[in-house]
């Protein structure tokens, strides 16, 4: 059965939700808190998510702090991980804190262009069809999303080199935050690690939807599938 390991921060609050979406596809799972976290756990694991929240309370900037910690306490476990084949997902501030540790292509997640915290539903278009997170997706579909600091930027003309290397992930439909290149989800060039903004574990089942009569799927809400991917590549 393949082993999950939740990396948890001070200000962490997706982490249950989280962990009961990689539960319902068949992981086993372990919810670390930093502090305590050491490589043994991450060597045993084969796939390594940060999860949404506020980590460190978004003091400084976005995933900074965290980025600090995972170092000091993981030293480059990380990268060996996904250097020997483990997946890594970020979802929001662990997109952020992804981004950081220079896991993911060099940009940074920064204020929303209304410069408040935003609560709503994403419409996200599949770019990376073969990204081990995304199989079993529609080209396009939705996932709620909620982050005051999502407006993806990167150095001038990066983007457009993510979208044609084949580092973009997702993209939104409706680029609310003017997101360079409309970009909702990064991966890296093996595709094996991916940051996303909008929240996979928040649609488990088709109930989750706004809208009571949602029946695109009988069973499974689209988030299920995002964590059901992954399961299936690595069992």
């Amino acid at each position: 059965m393949p082993h999950a390991l939740l990396l948890k921060y001070p200000g962490t609050n997706c982490d249950v939700e989280t962990e009961r979406a990689l539960r319902t596809v068949g992981f086993s799972t372990q919810v670390q808190p930093i502090a305590t976290a050491a490589p043994e756990h991450v060597a045993k694991s084969q796939l390594v998510v940060i999860s949404g929240g506020f980590s460190y309370g978004d003091y400084v900037t976005s995933g900074r702090l965290a980025q600090l910690e995972t170092e000091r306490f993981l030293g480059d476990a990380l990268h060996r991980h996904h250097a020997g084949g483990g997946l890594i997902l970020g979802i929001c501030n662990g997109f952020q804190i992804l981004t950081k540790l220079g896991i993911l292509p060099s940009s940074s997640l920064i204020d929303n262009k209304s410069e408040r915290f935003e609560c709503l539903w994403a419409r996200l278009v599949k770019v990376a069809k073969d990204s081990p997170f995304l199989q079993g997706l529609p080209d396009e579909f939705e996932l709620p999303s909620a982050h005051a600091e999502g407006r993806l930027v990167t150095r001038p003309g990066d983007a457009e080199k993510y979208l044609s290397a084949g580092y973009v992930a997702l993209q939104y439909a409706d680029n609310r935050d003017g997101c360079a290149c409309s970009i909702a989800g990064l991966q890296d060039a093996t595709g094996r690690a991916m940051g996303l903004m909008p929240h996979p574990e928040r649609f488990l089942l088709p109930r989750h939807h706004y809208d009571k009569d949602w029946a695109a799927h009988e069973d499974w809400g689209w988030g299920y599938f995002l964590f059901k991917s992954a399961f299936d590549v690595l069992k």
